[in-house]
C-alpha cells in the first residue's frame, strides 16, 4: 500500500520552513539535499533538513492537511515542529 507524507524542511533551528507533500518520502528528502533542482526554494534557501513529517494513507487527505499547513502562523508550525522534533 502507497503512503502519502506530508513532511516539514528547513534550513536550521528557526529558519525558512518549507512544506510539501509526496509519496515518496525518502527520495523526496534525498531531492531536497542534493538540490536536485537548483532553482526551487528549497535549494535556494538551503533546506535540507526534515524536522516534522505525518503519513496518510490518501492523497488527497495529504493535499489537504498541506493545504491547512500553509495557512497557520508560523509560531504554530514552530510548535508543532518541537513537539515531534525538540531537537
Amino acid at each position: 500500500m502507497k503512503h502519502w507524507h506530508v513532511y516539514i524542511m528547513t534550513n536550521k533551528r528557526n529558519g525558512v520552513i518549507n512544506i510539501g507533500v509526496t509519496d515518496a518520502i525518502n527520495e523526496r528528502v534525498k531531492e531536497h539535499k542534493l538540490k536536485g533542482y537548483p532553482k526551487s526554494f528549497t535549494a535556494r534557501y538551503n533546506c535540507d533538513k526534515l524536522v516534522y513529517f505525518e503519513e496518510f494513507e490518501n492523497g488527497s487527505e495529504a493535499e489537504k492537511r498541506e493545504r491547512q499547513f500553509k495557512k497557520w502562523k508560523r509560531d504554530w508550525k514552530i510548535e508543532l515542529i518541537v513537539e515531534m522534533n525538540p531537537s
